[in-house]
């Protein structure tokens, strides 16, 4: 597992050990990164279920100007710390350790431009559940792009897909929020 473009490029980063975390293999991350394009250098980017923060520090790594972090796992809370040591990121990012809806039903002070689910189990009830309550919260704002990763073969009727591809086992969606009524406040 690296860091497969930018400022980063080629830094090899850890994943948990003894844990059920799936890293996202370096061929599924470059084809997400492509469905996403150039990243806005202003853009705050929100990992949630981060495991070893790949995601995120790739964020970093080709310009973002923030990333959050969300992982409840103490051992995964950890290596997210000592990979953004590693790439020097340290500087530009929040690690939480917490549940990602304990973390959503918080107040923020800041708008995600990227927002990242990747949860763990391919759960989909979970994913369900944080995708609406975002779509509904205060942290995300007109042009926000949901990033979803999971199996190929789970489906979703209550998502907006913007763009979709299957790669493999995996599958990435991409909503983005267009308009105020994408957004229910």
């Amino acid at each position: 597992m690296r860091v497969i473009s930018g400022k980063n490029r080629g830094t090899k980063l850890v994943a948990p050990k003894g844990l059920n975390t799936r890293p996202t293999d370096d061929r599924l991350k470059e084809n997400i990164f492509n469905l996403i394009g150039p990243i806005d250098k202003d853009a705050f980017i929100l990992d949630l279920f981060a495991g070893s923060g790949q995601i995120g520090i790739e964020f970093l790594s080709r310009g973002a100007a923030h990333a959050t972090f969300i992982e409840k796992n103490f051992n995964a809370v950890k290596v997210i710390k000592d990979n953004l040591l590693k790439t020097k990121n340290n500087e530009q990012s929040e690690v939480f350790q917490e549940d990602a809806m304990a973390y959503l039903r918080r107040s923020h002070d800041k708008k995600f431009k990227y927002v990242y689910i990747d949860p763990p189990y391919d759960d989909k009830k979970i994913l369900t559940e944080v995708f609406n309550f975002i779509k509904e919260s205060d942290i995300i704002d007109i042009g926000t792009w949901i990033i979803i990763e999971t199996v190929a073969d789970m489906s979703f009727d209550d998502i907006d897909i913007y763009k979709e591809r299957i790669y493999g086992a995996r599958k990435v969606i991409i909503a983005e929020v267009n308009n105020e009524s994408d957004i229910s406040r």
